[in-house]
């Protein structure tokens, strides 16, 4: 099964850059979706950012509207990595964020039930 493991989290001011990686194991082959969401104490987890790979085409991001020209979403397959690069961060970006994988079509990132494989998170705090 696919295992995923979180990286590169702490604490930046507001204004500034932080960048996450996780490390994927046995990536989905085909309908897959991995990415990034993210769940502050009390709140519900929400999305942040993902990408859709289906049939031949290629990887499509797609991001939160909070999100659109703050983060950056991208994936290295042959070394099994994804990664989330974020700048102009608020300290309302402040989460837990999590990556995770989906191989269901029904995948998505209004429903992050959907995605049923995890990682263990990683705190981000913006102050």
């Amino acid at each position: 099964h696919v295992q995923l493991v979180e990286s590169g989290g702490g604490s930046v001011q507001a204004g500034g850059s932080l960048n996450l990686s996780c490390v994927v194991s046995q990536w989905p082959y085909t309908s897959a979706c991995v990415g990034w969401f993210r769940q502050s104490p009390g709140k519900e987890r929400e999305g942040v950012a993902v990408i859709w790979s289906a049939g031949s085409a290629g990887p499509s991001p797609f991001y939160a509207d909070s999100m659109k020209g703050r983060f950056s979403v991208s994936q290295d397959k042959a070394n099994s990595r994804l990664y989330l690069e974020m700048s102009n961060l608020f300290p309302n970006d402040t989460a837990v964020y999590y990556c995770a994988a989906a191989m269901s079509t029904r995948a998505k990132i209004q429903f992050p039930s959907t995605f049923p494989f995890w990682g263990q998170g990683t705190q981000v705090t913006v102050s």
